[in-house]
């Protein structure tokens, strides 16, 4: 009966022809859910081989980020045209990926002081430690979340993504384009669905992972190259870096004052011991110190001729001259 069904129905060879076409409109396989050959039966594998496998993999992820510069040049220049109009970039995701971008925007507040890079985490705070696998499935959640810190059309918004398909993920860049953002995407899979709510999308594809499907693997490590490279040329483009030297770094421990000391004292020709006590005198702001150290002048004078640049870098660098490596 069902044979006649099928011939009745589909005629001769019918049901193979609409199993192949529905074959056809199934969504591709995602890169990163797919069988790794070089990992086939790794649990018969003695310790060694298994990390000897893990580390062959992750040799590839560098190489995949490399093809992606033009694109992660673009989001940057992006980012610091948001940042000088008052905008910030936003990083959006959801199980490893969202966690990637908040432990990102966390460093940069302490690295570069600065607040204008922002981590949003699908189900935070109790995912930032558990795995809440379900809240990437609600793309309303996003848009509660970003109107949550007040995202406007002047912030900047980078999805993140592995497999770049997470209702969250692409909820909150659907709602984010349509109000007149600019929109990113950060994924590893070329075929991803958020790539048609992006202007920009960085695509490092790295392969299958050596364990199908955990992509806290090797494209959780592209994911954090990426994002580090995103947020350091970002930080440098707008002045907060002189030659390669944290100049905004925040002295808030024992560790980063020694540093801020070292920077100083490298910058200016200063000792540790006056540079400890300008540090103290500008109130634990390295770029105030170092113009006090440089032009010889009060706190406030220094001060007030950093607020009046735009570029904290520019302003120091035109008052030290030849600046050391």
């Amino acid at each position: 009966m069902g044979d006649s069904f099928g011939e009745g129905t589909l005629g001769p060879g019918g049901l193979e022809i609409a199993k192949r076409k529905s074959l056809r409109r199934q969504p591709p396989e995602r890169v990163t859910e797919r069988t790794n050959p070089a990992a086939i039966a790794l649990d018969t594998r003695s310790t060694r081989t298994i990390l000897q496998i893990i580390n062959h993999e992750d040799q590839r992820v560098a190489p995949a980020v490399r093809r992606t510069i033009p694109q992660i040049a673009a989001v940057v220049d992006l980012a610091v045209d948001a940042i000088r109009n008052g905008g910030r970039m936003v990083y959006l995701g959801a199980g490893t990926s969202g966690r990637l971008g908040v432990l990102d925007a966390s460093e940069c507040l302490s690295t570069f002081g600065s607040e204008s890079v922002v981590g949003v985490l699908a189900g935070a705070p109790a995912a930032l430690t558990h795995s809440l696998e379900g809240v990437e499935d609600i793309p309303q959640q996003a848009v509660r979340d970003l109107k949550k810190i007040g995202f406007s059309r002047h912030d900047l918004l980078v999805g993140i993504s592995a497999g770049g398909a997470a209702p969250y993920v692409i909820g909150g860049m659907r709602w984010a384009r349509r109000m007149g953002a600019k929109v990113v995407g950060l994924t590893c899979n070329p075929d991803a669905p958020l790539k048609r709510f992006a202007e920009v999308c960085i695509i490092p594809v790295v392969g299958p992972e050596v364990v199908a499907g955990s992509s806290r693997m090797k494209a959780g490590t592209a994911q954090k190259l990426v994002l580090n490279m995103l947020s350091t040329a970002t930080m440098v483009r707008l002045g907060r870096v002189l030659c390669n030297r944290m100049i905004n770094v925040q002295l808030t421990n024992r560790k980063l004052w020694k540093r801020g000391a070292k920077i100083l004292s490298e910058l200016t020709g200063r000792s540790q011991a006056e540079a400890a006590n300008i540090l103290k005198a500008s109130r634990r702001n390295l770029p105030v110190a170092i113009l006090m150290a440089v032009k010889k002048i009060p706190r406030v004078e220094a001060e007030h001729a950093l607020q009046k640049g735009a570029n904290v870098a520019a302003v120091l660098r035109k008052a030290m001259g030849k600046v050391k490596a």
